[in-house]
């Protein structure tokens, strides 16, 4: 089954996600030694940006 057929309504809207340089930096596949929390913060931001475009009525 191929992903390239999902349809998303909203799919051209922006979001924006507030984040730290070092949050970014961890989404990219940057590792931090001292601080194995970054990455999943910034995942963390990242889904609930999402949820709240997504789920929220007349946004």
């Amino acid at each position: 089954m191929s992903n390239n057929n999902v349809q998303i309504p909203q799919g051209e809207e922006l979001i924006r996600v507030e984040m730290t340089v070092k949050e970014a930096l961890a989404l990219t596949g940057a590792k931090f030694n001292q601080n194995h929390k970054l990455e999943t913060d910034a995942i963390k931001k990242l889904k609930q940006s999402l949820a709240d475009k997504l789920l929220t009525p007349n946004h």
